[in-house]
């Protein structure tokens, strides 16, 4: 990848820069799926993690739970979780919004005082466009757009995923070279300048796909 083309992964649509990754392993929970489709995510999570570097765990020491993946048939059914409203403020408008917008997913980064994620809440609308999707598919999809704060146009044209000669779904080799400079230990866990991106091109070297 280019410097423009990694700058680019991590420029908002209003034209900021911003960079974050998870500054402690990731502890999820998934609701909402059968236990054949748990194992799919929670093994799409630890392969992400294990590029990653911070590794998956039960627990986390301060949170419990730093990563929650809900998948819905409807936006309502959030309202009825309990205490959700004290994670997510202002709970009630954002699901006015998906249900006006007719979303069928939106995710919610937390930060730690260092500007690394600390926490993160993915919501999936299973209407017919991801309910066609293969559960490897939307799995290995969603976790590649959770672990970093990517940009909300990083993958507006383009899947992070790729198929291979033999029909297997891969996460595109530059973008595992990405996610895997990204968590070198000598670059910072959140970044706001485009010259990160620069450091970032320095590190990305040739990548490999992840199943």
């Amino acid at each position: 990848m280019t410097p423009e083309e990694i700058t680019a992964h991590f420029t908002r649509s209003d034209g900021s820069y911003a960079f974050a990754r998870w500054g402690r392993p990731v502890a999820p929970v998934v609701f909402g799926v059968e236990d054949e489709t748990l194992g799919v995510v929670k093994g799409a999570i630890e392969a992400m993690t294990q590029l990653a570097g911070n590794g998956m765990v039960e627990t986390d020491p301060e949170l419990g739970i730093n990563l929650m993946m809900f998948f819905l048939r409807g936006w309502d059914e959030l309202r009825a979780v309990p205490d959700l409203d004290r994670l997510i403020p202002d709970l009630g408008p954002l699901l006015d919004r998906l249900e006006a917008a007719e979303a069928n997913q939106y995710r919610i980064f937390r930060f730690d005082e260092a500007g690394a994620i600390r926490a993160a809440f993915v919501f999936l609308r299973m209407d017919a466009a991801l309910s066609a999707l293969p559960a490897e598919t939307l799995a290995l999809t969603q976790v590649a757009q959770t672990i970093l704060l990517w940009s909300d146009l990083a993958f507006t044209d383009r899947s992070p995923l790729a198929l291979t000669p033999a029909g297997a779904t891969v996460l595109r080799p530059e973008i595992g070279a990405l996610i895997r400079a990204a968590y070198d230990p000598v670059m910072p866990a959140a970044a706001s300048d485009p010259s990160h991106a620069l450091r970032l091109a320095a590190r990305v070297g040739p990548g490999r796909g992840l199943q």
